[in-house]
């Protein structure tokens, strides 16, 4: 027997996941969700094996879902309130057909095995192989989509906070546009409406897969949600925190003048949330980032706002902290002990109290240019892409800022033809 089972009947999720079950508490709620099938963890293993029997079920089982599907992980232990993995476990748009869906699954499969999912897995504590459930659901077509959360996750005000882009929500999800925002009361009042950059959408693409489609002019600066769509989504916003607890992160969608939940899950504590206002970052962080170029031109409230994402960890001597060619994750500003930088294994400089290395990781997450190697107990700050990101993200000021800082870094860098220090 295959275990695969429609949407509403998926209620173990030691079998289907956090995303499944709550799909499915959702639809056993009379709540909007597109119709769909979820897949437990074993089988999803035995398909990502080319096990034969097992991919005959899941074609039986996606034959009727009406086409084009959206494929997406469901793994145990994914989107509790401690650990959403947003980003480290992909979804596959727009599959044409439940043929294609076989290669999909592998795919999902395969991001929740890779090496940035493993990592972040042994970060939280956790080192084991994941149990990979799947969810394939009809994929909308949708006019606006995005983000909500039932409470401010910047401020912790109880108010709904609410992001949202033309097409389909991973424009917002992805960080790729600049998203209308909104705050709205719980009695559906709009508290504060601010239109973003919304220079494209993502839209389905007739031969599969997603494409950008570029936004008619007057709509990249005009905002995509209407009053009445605001307080339907406030009227969602209830409905969930019914039906899952208070405190929840949610994806919508709105297609065909519907309103559709497409994910619900618990406001998670970390991934760009601010820290509790009582915490004030030491006065010699804050003093610290004035000395990195990239954050330099940062007003004062942005700067301690950075600040305070900032985490102390500890490496031992000799250990790698950068590797040269690796992805990028992480900045890094040392409080004491000495580091030795080396590219191509040619010894470059020393670093210690008080340098920093790194901080071009914030932006664009890509190779590293260099090795960092730790001399004796090297004692850094630290703060990683993930938790930096949603912050620029929720401020477009502060985004222009940077990029002002980038232009005028490329523009020394052009003349002095050396790299900008720091961007290890």
């Amino acid at each position: 027997m295959s275990g695969i089972v429609p949407l509403v009947e998926a209620d173990t999720e030691e079998l289907y996941g956090a995303k499944a079950v709550g799909l499915g508490d959702a639809l056993r709620a009379g709540l909007p969700v597109p119709p769909g099938v979820a897949l437990p963890g074993p089988l999803v293993d035995s398909i990502a094996s080319g096990e034969p029997a097992s991919t005959t079920a899941l074609l039986e089982a996606v034959r009727d879902l009406p086409a084009p599907l959206a494929v997406r992980s469901s793994a145990v232990g994914e989107d509790s309130a401690g650990a959403s993995f947003a980003g480290q476990h992909i979804t596959v748009l727009n599959v044409p057909s439940a043929a294609d869906v076989e290669g999909a699954v592998r795919e999902v499969w395969w991001s929740a095995n890779s090496d940035s999912a493993i990592t972040y897995r042994k970060r939280l504590g956790v080192f084991a192989r994941p149990s990979v459930g799947v969810v394939v659901q009809s994929l909308l077509q949708p006019d606006s989509a995005g983000v909500m959360f039932t409470r401010n996750p910047i401020t912790g005000a109880d108010e709904r906070m609410i992001e949202a882009s033309w097409g389909l929500g991973e424009a917002v999800v992805s960080g790729r546009v600049i998203p209308d925002s909104f705050r709205v009361d719980r009695s559906g009042e709009v508290l504060a409406a601010r239109a973003g950059l919304k220079s494209f959408a993502i839209r389905s693409s007739p031969d599969g897969g997603t494409v950008d489609e570029d936004v008619a002019p007057e709509l990249v600066e005009s905002l995509c949600l209407s009053d009445v769509q605001l307080r339907a989504l406030s009227d969602l916003a209830a409905d969930c925190e019914r039906v899952y607890g208070p405190e929840r992160d949610i994806e919508w969608a709105f297609a065909g003048g519907q309103l559709y939940l497409l994910q619900c899950r618990a406001l998670t504590t970390s991934a760009g949330a601010a820290a509790p206002a009582s915490f004030k970052p030491p006065g010699e962080l804050v003093e610290s980032l004035e000395r990195v170029p990239l954050l330099s031109g940062l007003a004062e409230a942005d700067r301690d706002a950075v600040a305070r994402l900032f985490t102390q960890r500890t490496f031992a001597p000799g250990e790698t902290v950068t590797k040269e060619g690796a992805d990028a994750a992480a900045f890094y500003l040392i409080e004491s002990g000495t580091a030795t930088v080396t590219v191509g294994g040619a010894f470059r400089r020393t670093l210690g109290a008080g340098d920093h290395f790194g901080e071009i990781a914030l932006i664009d997450g890509r190779a590293r240019t260099a090795t960092v190697t730790a001399d004796d107990e090297l004692v850094c700050q630290g703060i990683t892409l993930w938790d930096f990101q949603p912050l620029v993200q929720r401020s477009p000021t502060m985004a222009w800022t940077l990029l002002q800082t980038l232009a005028g870094m490329l523009r020394q860098a052009g003349e002095t033809h050396t790299p900008p220090e720091g961007t290890t």
